[in-house]
Formats: structure tokens, C-alpha cells, sequence
């Protein structure tokens, strides 16, 4: 038996998506412990270009069970429309999707709640992706929460008509539309009905997979960085992107989880506001090679030298075993590739541990500079057949890091995974 936990090691965006499906072939169980559709998961594979958000990126295996954690919160109107989606490819799911009874609902108030708090907030908006992952978060911890248990206890109608008769005077109070109960009541029923199949307990099937020695994936949403205690905070997610949230959103005995792979993306990009050392200014030449645009969002990512600062931060609080480095025939053409080593505040050397959010925004990074190369690096399969000096930097990014590199992707389809 292995359970292999997949984490992002910077602040999202590191292509985990294709580090699952390239694991994934050797799992008997993929699932997701944590976030919502505010993460989206690229996979390419012979049937297309998918841009997953909240099934499993592991579904495209016929072999593979696929887990939704109580961990997540679910939209599933969401959820609807991309099950449809990967059905209209081919790919039959019936028997391999489920989705545990204990997950928690995002309702349409919590979409209009996420932008009326963004709104209200002016400058000092977080960057949110306004789905309604935050204000569903909240009301899970604030036991305001709709589970998908509601349903099959009979007591989603109620709870339901208490959660409008609050959540409308806060909507209304901030200048929204209040919402009517009716209209709501049956839109939902009407996604249970069609959901009903998938929704079970998992807990049995999670225990039952340990104890017979399967192996599990589990994919984590979002970025180490994006971590609401460990991260850039407020700049941050609702909740724990961490390897460690498995035990709470799946039910995986800490003591189980066999190995921790770090995706790292081999520069830095972020999405939404927040700190960012490594940022390129806009007008920077190198700019527009590294920026990209966001599969959840559609909005263009930020860009930047690589920041191993936090690559090391994130192994550290992870307990990461080995990197997955993607994305680094994107930087092929560059003349001087930089990896930020650390950083100085006032002067002084200090660590991302010791920062928050605003001191963090202050820092001068400290740079190491690596020659490039010009080679278009795409269709080479084998690690010592890139250019020596791609293969220099991916060993710095070893060197530095202290953790190992045991995968290198250069480009977007499944075959293109390298072992070092």
C-alpha cells in the first residue's frame, strides 16, 4: 500500500493536474481532501484538453475509484456541468465517482456574499474568485453549513429557510436581492436527485482501500502558500492546503501517508493580490513569456523568478519527500535565468517564517543568476538529453531547495515527464 499526497509548493498554478494523471496510473484510489472549484486542474490526454475543477484528476483511468472529500464544499451546479463534460468525452464514471455525504454545499448566497464582501472592501479586496468558497468555509465553521447529509436526513428544507431568513438580511443590507426560498429549495433538490447515485459515506471505502494495501493519490487544491495559517494571509484560501488535510477532508490516518511530491513550478506565478518577492515588473522583457492565464479564473497570472524561499517553507511544513518540476520548456530562450535564494528586510537576511503579509511585500529578494539555453526543449524525454545548462538549473533547484527532483515536465501532454 502507498498513499501518495500531490501538494502545490508556491502559490497555486503549479500544474499539479498533470503530476496526478502522470501518478494516477498506478493508483487504485484518486481523490480530493480539500477547496472547492475555486482550484482548476489541467489534464491533457488523448481525448482533449480538460480543465478540471472539482472531479478528481484521476477519472480519466478507467481503473481508478475517485473520492470527493468532506473536505471540500461543493457547487453543484459546477460539479453537474463538468460531469456532463467528461461524459460527453467518453469517459464512463458511473461506478467510480463518489462524493462523501458529509462534503458541505455552496449555495447561490454564498457566491453573492463572496462579491458583496469584495465589493464592500474597495482596495483592500483580497483577490477572491468569487464563487462562494470563502462564505461557504465560514458557514461550515460557524455551524451555518448545508451538507449533502441534509438531504438524506430530511433536514435540508429547514435548515435551508433558517439559512435564507439570515443570509438575506446580510445580502439586502449590503444592497443585494434578497433570495426566495421556493426557487432555491428546488433548484437543489433537483441537483441532489441528479448527484443521489455518487453521494455515500466514504469512510468505509477509505478504510476498506487501506486494509487491503491499495494505493491512493490524493490531490490537493490550490497552493502550500495559499494556506489560511501558513500562508500569505489575508491573501489566502478558506481552507488548509496542506498534505497534513488529508486525515481531517478524507479520513487518512496521518501514519499512513507513505509520500509527500512537491509541484513546483520551475518560476513563480500568482494569481489575485498579495505578496509576490520575485515579481517581475510589467515592462520587464521576460514578462510576457512567463505570464499565463489562470484555468479557474481566466485571469492573467502574475509572474517571477523562481522563489525558492518558499519552496523550502513549503517542504519544510509538508514534510515534501521530492519535487515534480514543471513548466520548464517555458523558459527556454531566456539569456539569464535568476532563482531567488532568500531574502533581506531593512537590510537584514530574513526568512518567509518570519514575515507576514505585509512585511513580506518589503523584502529585497536575493538572486542567483544561471545561464539559459536557446534550445526548444519540448519532445525530450530523457533527463541528460536537455541542454547542460536546463540541467544545471534543475539541479540548483535541488541544491538550493535540499529537497530532490525527482521529475522534471516540459511540456503539456501526459508523456511529457521525465525521470531524473
Amino acid at each position: 500500500m502507498s498513499v501518495t499526497v500531490i501538494i502545490g509548493s508556491q502559490w497555486g498554478d503549479e500544474g499539479k493536474g498533470k503530476a496526478i494523471d502522470y501518478f494516477a496510473r498506478d493508483a487504485n484510489f484518486v481523490a480530493r481532501y480539500n477547496g472547492g472549484n475555486n482550484a482548476g486542474h489541467t489534464v491533457v490526454n488523448e481525448l482533449g484538453t480538460f480543465k478540471i475543477h472539482l472531479v478528481p484528476s484521476g477519472i480519466f483511468y478507467p481503473h481508478t475509484q475517485c473520492l470527493m472529500g468532506n473536505g471540500m464544499v461543493i457547487d453543484p451546479a459546477v460539479l453537474v456541468k463538468e460531469m456532463q463534460e467528461i461524459r460527453e468525452a467518453g469517459v464512463k464514471f458511473e461506478k467510480r465517482l463518489h462524493i462523501s455525504q458529509r462534503a458541505h454545499l455552496i449555495m447561490p448566497y454564498h457566491k453573492i456574499l463572496d462579491g458583496l464582501y469584495e465589493d464592500a472592501k474597495g482596495a483592500g479586496a483580497t483577490g477572491t474568485t468569487r464563487r462562494g468558497i470563502g462564505p461557504a468555509f465560514a458557514d461550515k465553521i460557524s455551524y451555518n453549513g448545508l451538507r449533502w447529509a441534509d438531504f438524506i436526513g430530511g433536514t435540508f428544507d429547514e435548515r435551508l429557510q433558517v439559512q435564507l431568513g439570515l443570509k438575506n438580511k446580510i445580502i439586502t443590507a449590503l444592497g443585494g436581492a434578497a433570495f426566495d426560498y421556493e426557487t432555491v429549495r428546488e433548484e437543489y433538490w433537483n441537483y441532489y436527485e441528479q448527484l443521489k447515485p455518487y453521494i455515500t459515506e466514504l469512510a468505509p471505502i477509505v478504510q476498506k482501500g487501506l486494509t487491503q494495501n491499495k494505493n491512493f493519490l490524493l490531490e490537493q487544491a490550490m497552493g502550500s502558500l495559499l494556506d489560511p495559517d501558513w500562508g500569505t494571509y489575508p491573501f489566502v484560501t478558506a481552507s488548509t492546503t496542506l498534505a497534513s488535510a488529508a486525515t481531517a477532508g478524507l479520513g487518512i490516518p496521518p501514519r499512513k501517508i507513505s509520500r509527500v511530491i512537491g509541484v513546483t513550478k520551475a518560476y513563480t506565478t500568482r494569481v489575485g493580490a498579495g505578496p509576490m518577492p520575485t515579481e517581475l515588473a510589467d515592462d520587464h522583457p521576460v514578462r510576457p513569456q512567463l505570464s499565463e492565464t489562470a484555468a479557474t479564473t481566466g485571469r492573467t497570472r502574475r509572474a517571477g523568478w523562481l522563489d525558492l524561499e518558499i519552496i523550502k517553507f513549503s517542504a519544510q511544513i509538508n514534510g515534501t519527500d521530492a519535487l515534480f518540476v514543471t513548466k520548464l520548456d517555458t523558459l527556454s530562450g531566456i539569456d539569464e535565468l535568476k532563482i531567488g535564494v532568500g531574502y533581506k528586510l531593512d537590510g537584514k537576511p530574513v526568512h518567509y517564517a518570519d514575515l507576514d503579509a505585509a512585511r513580506l511585500g518589503r523584502v529585497e529578494p536575493i538572486f542567483r543568476s544561471f545561464r539559459g539555453w536557446s534550445e526548444d526543449i519540448r519532445g525530450i524525454r530523457k533527463f541528460r538529453a536537455l541542454p547542460q545548462n536546463a540541467q544545471r538549473y534543475v539541479e540548483a533547484i535541488e541544491k538550493l531547495s535540499g529537497v530532490p527532483v525527482r521529475f522534471v515536465a516540459n511540456g503539456p501532454e501526459r508523456e511529457a515527464v521525465m525521470k531524473k
